[in-house]
């Protein structure tokens, strides 16, 4: 969710508190502030060429002391990701970051596991998970989100985002989306600054959820949501993220909203400024309108109000909690370079990874979950109330989320063009609105609030969901010269409060949901 953009901490004493978190996880962006442990310094990219396997253009990968690490093989032709637009002006002062050469026509075609060799990860191209959901038998029906509009909400937005999603598009072999239209329905949006890291990692963000949305429902046009306020600790920047998204709702401009934003309950100061915020939400519920948000990246903690680091007892996040919103938490996938699974799914939890640490920093990845301490169970989940409760229990449902397969997304808001994976719950949940956008066109309306038609498909096992049985969302840190363990809870068949009624599979999945419309 990648991904970094809502706070953190400044770890003076205990050396491994944040000093920036977010729901998402770290994208594309490299980090301007540095932390008490700072990161190695992010690889530069230039375009190498493309994967047969995977289809999308590929890197060479130069550390910062120039060294090259990419995978060569036999020269072979390769398709170019198209004209470039200028890289936006430098801030002055800021890092010189040369901007990446238009590639050149023939190139050396790197083994497909270029991403490990770069990064110690695995990174999955949108055909590889395209093939791991089943969505080739639902593109071969026509269903491919044709008709629809997926609305993506971000602070600040990204000023590259248009020519990013056409370089992205030609490297992977996708169709543009038939519409990228940009609003900004709460207020102008600030001037980008490449020196302020809040609109940096806001540009990482956009990136990541546009491209991740489009490339499940390559048919569905697209609405970027600009915001003018960047997220807060304590709650800053939801107001403007609400009145954006009440704007969409009530002048008919989407069919689902995608949210990569998130905080724990706690830190909006109490049960009364949350309730003052989901309006925005009921008014979707009256018109029909899909809502998901990612549950959070971080297991069962997340960044206390104060800045200080993270909370020691279990929270979850609002607005994954709200019950007329659907919480997405995260799986991991492991896949061949064809897109085949070779094990089952299981829940997301890179705590303590030390390829993914290096990676995306040494914060406790994991997918969220838990129960709600502001929103009592809804009655779609008394199914589900041996587990939950009598409390909101989130998440609802999971999809890939791991940087150990983390989803290849292009960007060049930095001023360099260059590929990377992405991971956190918020890939997943742009993935999910591609999925409901494509269940609305089998549908012929919209879907709305799926929470209901979720929990009755999981109670009658249909074959689209599929049960996650392994991984746990416990988190440990250090913090305050300790190490801090937070409980939580083990994936397990049926409901749990780590990857929620299971993960998906497309192709079973859509006629399912499309069948239990409202």
């Amino acid at each position: 969710m990648t991904d970094r953009r809502v706070i953190a901490a400044v770890a003076a004493a205990s050396r491994t508190l944040l000093t920036r978190v977010r729901t998402t996880a770290r994208t594309l962006a490299p980090p301007v502030r540095t932390t008490a442990r700072t990161p190695p310094t992010p690889a530069r990219t230039t375009i190498l060429g493309v994967a047969a396997s995977t289809g999308c253009v590929l890197l060479a990968v130069l550390g910062a002391a120039g060294d090259s690490r990419a995978v060569t093989g036999p020269a072979r032709p390769a398709t170019a990701p198209g004209s470039r637009s200028p890289a936006p002006g430098r801030p002055s002062g800021a890092p010189a970051t040369p901007p990446v050469s238009p590639a050149p026509s023939h190139l050396a075609a790197p083994a497909p596991e270029w991403c490990v060799r770069a990064f110690d990860i695995n990174c999955y191209s949108p055909r590889q998970l395209e093939q791991a959901y089943g969505l080739p038998q639902l593109y071969a029906r026509g269903l491919t989100g044709h008709g629809r509009t997926i609305v993506i909400v971000d602070a600040y937005g990204s000023p590259t985002i248009r020519h990013d999603l056409r370089v992205f598009d030609a490297g992977c072999g996708l169709p543009g989306p038939p519409s990228l239209r940009i609003i900004r329905p709460a207020g102008p949006v600030p001037r980008y600054d490449g020196h302020d890291q809040d609109m940096v990692d806001a540009a990482a963000e956009t990136t990541t959820d546009v491209e991740a949305a489009h490339s499940i429902a390559p048919g569905a046009r697209i609405l970027l949501v600009e915001t003018p306020a960047g997220e807060t600790l304590s709650g800053g920047g939801f107001a403007q993220f609400m009145a954006a998204e009440d704007y969409v709702v009530r002048h008919g401009l989407g069919d689902v909203i995608s949210q990569s934003f998130g905080l724990p309950e706690q830190n909006f100061g109490g049960q009364a400024a949350i309730r003052k915020l989901r309006y925005a939400f009921q008014d979707a519920y009256r018109h029909h309108v899909t809502v998901l948000a990612a549950a959070n990246d971080f297991g069962v903690t997340g960044p206390n109000r104060a800045g200080g680091g993270f909370r020691t007892r279990p929270v979850v996040d609002w607005p994954a909690s709200d019950p007329l919103v659907t919480g997405v938490g995260g799986t991991r996938l492991q896949l061949t370079a064809a897109g085949r699974r070779i094990a089952p799914d299981s829940a997301w939890n890179e705590d303590g990874n030390r390829a993914v640490a290096r990676y995306a920093g040494a914060l406790p990845w994991a997918s969220s979950g838990g129960r709600s301490a502001v929103f009592t169970r809804p009655a779609y989940q008394d199914p589900v109330r041996g587990v939950t409760g009598g409390r909101r229990g989130v998440p609802d449902v999971a999809l890939s989320a791991s940087f150990r397969g983390g989803f290849l997304s292009y960007g060049s808001f930095t001023g360099r063009g260059g590929w990377k994976p992405a991971g956190g719950t918020s890939v997943a949940t742009p993935m999910l609105a591609g999925l409901v956008a494509i269940a609305d066109q089998a549908a012929h309306t919209r879907l709305g609030l799926i929470n209901p038609a979720l929990y009755k498909l999981a109670q009658a096992h249909a074959p689209g969901i599929i049960p996650v049985t392994r991984g746990s969302n416990t988190v440990r840190f250090s913090q305050g010269g300790r190490t801090v363990t937070v409980r939580g809870y083990r994936a397990r068949a049926g409901y749990s409060l780590v990857t929620g009624v299971g993960t998906i599979d497309a192709a079973r999945f859509v006629p399912e949901l499309a069948a239990a419309k409202p």
